[in-house]
């Protein structure tokens, strides 16, 4: 999970949601977001302390994580 260095969990931040550099916006807020049409630039005009790449990143996760598979475990 190197490749996302701005996405962090803390158990004390938002429940341990994915956040974006431990600030108080989870990566599904970014996504919704961009799901309801909003622009890159319309995001960072909301948060002002946002960066692009926080954007990208968070997609990405997003992304890579839909992908998962999980394996249920057997029971002995």
């Amino acid at each position: 999970m190197e490749k996302f260095d701005r996405i962090h969990f803390n158990p004390a931040v938002m429940g341990g949601k994915p956040t974006i550099r431990g600030m108080r916006i989870t990566v599904g807020t970014i996504v919704g977001l961009i799901a309801a049409g909003h622009s890159v630039q319309k995001i960072l005009s909301l948060y002002p302390y946002l960066e692009e790449k926080d954007i990208q990143q968070a997609l990405e996760y997003a992304a890579w994580r839909v992908n998962e598979i999980e394996q249920p475990l057997n029971a002995l």
